[in-house]
């Protein structure tokens, strides 16, 4: 099972300074933070996508193939690479491209995004964003698959005998989470091709959740790729630490309350306890993860965010020390005990190469 790390990118002042970073103190921010999630022995770094204020990580794989000169294990990843919005063409290039530079150590998730006024600035109708993803995803898989492309759709200008290039490395495309909260014509695109499905389940109550990966591995099934429960899932949370969770309470409740996603609705604690924000000690944050198994079946990869917010970085690497030091290698443990030996870990180059031998 992989665990590891996300972040959205937002610069937002620091409600208890009224200080915000700037844009060069974000993006080497994210270097640390990635830097940190290796050294402590975290298997997965993602980075998300945006072209709006507050957010800063318009160009991931710019960040991505830094960071992978930086790095020697970590698999690296995109908490949101915006299907809708970006040419697939751009898209098939700039993975490959990533994935030679980082000796493969690269998959993505796919997503709409959440922003209506981004689809416009991209020449875009956000009332198209479902079959955009539709559409655009099956034009990224051929481009990826086959040498020599020819394809005609409805959303971009037709493509005769075009090569994406570079080629996917060892002739293997990045393997491909379709990330989503709300949308099940997602959860169907995912288990329609046998990719893995991404519930970035920050915000919502654990039984939207469960409807939405229980959609997705009913019909993985029913296209044949494997039993429901082999099916490729993964999560995300959100997670503050400190030693006693009444410190861990009191210094993040600034950040919650100022937060534009947070700040406005339910109280920290009526948010905790219908959400994964958990916010508390290490042992909170092991007992609640343990719990998804009991809610989602068994699934292949954890990620938290811990950024975010105004949260000072310091703040962040801590968050990350904790996660490296004391709570993944107990979840490793206690998952490992009682995953059952027919459900496939998350793929990787390695083990999709294997796969194609």
């Amino acid at each position: 099972m992989q665990f590891g790390i996300f972040t959205v990118g937002d610069i937002v002042p620091d409600p208890t300074t009224g200080r915000a970073p700037t844009e060069y103190e974000r993006i080497k921010g994210f270097v640390e933070m990635a830097l940190k999630a290796e050294e402590v022995g975290l298997d997965v770094f993602a980075m998300g996508e945006h072209h709006n204020r507050p957010f800063v990580p318009s160009s991931p794989t710019t960040i991505l193939g830094y960071i992978a000169a930086r790095t020697s294990e970590i698999l690296l990843s995109t908490s949101t690479t915006l299907i809708t919005t970006n040419d697939p063409v751009k898209i098939a290039e700039d993975y490959a491209m990533l994935q030679h530079l980082a000796d493969g150590r690269v998959d993505l998730i796919l997503g709409r995004g959440n922003t209506g006024p981004v689809y416009p600035w991209f020449g875009k109708d956000i009332r198209d964003g479902i079959a955009l993803a539709v559409e655009n995803y099956a034009l990224l898989r051929q481009l990826w698959r086959e040498d020599v492309v020819d394809w005609q759709g409805k959303f971009r200008t037709p493509l005769q005998a075009f090569t994406s290039t570079p080629r996917p490395l060892d002739d293997v495309p990045p393997f491909v989470w379709h990330g989503s909260i709300r949308s099940p014509e997602i959860a169907e695109q995912a288990a329609y091709y046998g990719d893995g499905f991404f519930h970035n389940n920050v915000l919502l109550p654990i039984e939207h959740t469960r409807q939405m990966i229980d959609l997705y591995r009913t019909r993985f099934e029913h296209y044949g790729h494997g039993p429901a429960d082999q099916a490729i899932v993964g999560l995300g949370g959100h997670v503050f630490m400190r030693r006693r969770s009444q410190d861990a309470i009191a210094e993040f409740r600034p950040y919650f309350d100022s937060s534009p996603a947070y700040g406005s609705g339910p109280s920290l604690e009526e948010t905790m306890q219908y959400t994964p924000l958990v916010v508390g000690s290490p042992q909170e944050v092991i007992d609640t993860t343990l719990r998804f198994r009991e809610h989602f079946g068994d699934y292949q990869r954890q990620l938290f965010n811990v950024d975010g917010m105004g949260l000072p970085l310091k703040a962040v690497l801590e968050q990350i020390d904790f996660l490296g030091e004391e709570v993944v290698p107990v979840l490793r443990k206690e998952f490992a005990v009682v995953r059952p030996a027919h459900i496939p870990d998350a793929p990787t180059h390695e083990s999709l190469k294997a796969a194609r031998a």
